[in-house]
This record gives structure tokens, C-alpha cells and sequence, in this order.
């Protein structure tokens, strides 16, 4: 006998050889279960991972789950209450013209400032300044052109006014609000 007698590349007519193929070919749904099983369990496993992940990522955007919504307390005393101002009015009317060229346009206006109700400090000090707040209202709108005064404008014109009080005119007073009474601004011919 040859070295190649004993092993039977061809799957010949040994008895052994039959019997080890009964062995392995036991039934079609045997060899596919575990199979289904096994890929069942990744599924499961990365919908288990994706899920997580998203959840941990809608919690840190939102800042750690809290809701971005508020809603008021219906029951607070503070909705719907506007704040309290108290009012200096003494600035009286002014008549100026713009700085257009070569036709200006006439202004004429009488600004109120809202104030802290409880600040007798701020109504004292609006008060001692009242010929300096002329002298600024004066100036403030003489420096404007027509354009600038427009209707559409006059929020705009409110805030630059409150701005420019606070930062650089008033000491201890704040304005928290700019009234105009009268804003009229007519083009001469």
C-alpha cells in the first residue's frame, strides 16, 4: 500500500466516509435556526445601541432633557402685569429743523421719560436737569435728517434716545422708557 491509499481525496467508496455525511446533512431547518438567531441578535443589539446614542444626544442638546418651552404659572401675579413707570413730562414742546439740505423739515416734539416708580432719587435728578434735557431733545432731533424721523422708525429712535440718556447724560436716574406725546415732522416748501 501507497502513502496515498490512506487518504481518500475524492470521497470514494469507503465505508467511514458514509456514514460521517449522515452525521453532518441532519435536517434543513437545524443548520438555518441558529443562523436566524444569531443575525435576530445583532438586529436587536444595534437598535439597542442607535436608540441610546439618540436619546443621549437629544439630552445633551436640550441641556439635559429640561424643555426649551416655558410656561407661565397662570396663577403669578407678574402675568400680564406690565411694570409701573413713574413719568417726568416737564421737557415741554420743541420746535426744530433737520439737517437736510437744501430743504430742512420742521420737527416738532414733546418727549416724555418713564422712570422706576419707587426711584425719588431719578425724579429729583430729571427734575434739576430739565434745561439740560431741552437742550439735548433740541440737539438730538436737529441732528436728525426727515428720513430718520419716520413713523416706521420711531421704536428705533425710542431705544437710541433711552440708550443715550442712560450711558451718557444721567447719573443716577435711568430712563426705562421714551414717550413721545407728539412726533411730527413736517416738510417745508
Amino acid at each position: 500500500m501507497s502513502d496515498s491509499d490512506d487518504i481518500d481525496l475524492d470521497g470514494g467508496d469507503s465505508p467511514e466516509a458514509g456514514s460521517s455525511s449522515k452525521k453532518r446533512g441532519g435536517g434543513g431547518l437545524g443548520n438555518i435556526l441558529p443562523n436566524i438567531l444569531k443575525f435576530v441578535a445583532i438586529g436587536l443589539g444595534a437598535l439597542i445601541f442607535i436608540v441610546t446614542v439618540s436619546i443621549i444626544t437629544v439630552n445633551i442638546m436640550n441641556k439635559g432633557g429640561k424643555s426649551q418651552t416655558v410656561i407661565a404659572d397662570p396663577s403669578s401675579p407678574y402675568v400680564g402685569k406690565r411694570p409701573e413707570y413713574s413719568f417726568y413730562d416737564s421737557i415741554g414742546s420743541i420746535q426744530v429743523r433737520t439737517r437736510d439740505f437744501p430743504v430742512s423739515s420742521s420737527v416738532s416734539v414733546e418727549m416724555i421719560i418713564g422712570y422706576d416708580l419707587g426711584d425719588q432719587q431719578a425724579g429729583a435728578e430729571l427734575i434739576a436737569r430739565r434745561f439740560e434735557l431741552r437742550d439735548f431733545v433740541r440737539r438730538y432731533f436737529a441732528g436728525k435728517y426727515a428720513a430718520e424721523l419716520a413713523a416706521e422708525r420711531e421704536e428705533e429712535l425710542k431705544a437710541e434716545i433711552r440708550e443715550m440718556l442712560n450711558t451718557r447724560f444721567l447719573d443716577t436716574a435711568r430712563a426705562l422708557i421714551i414717550l413721545f406725546n407728539r412726533l411730527d415732522v413736517m416738510e417745508n416748501f
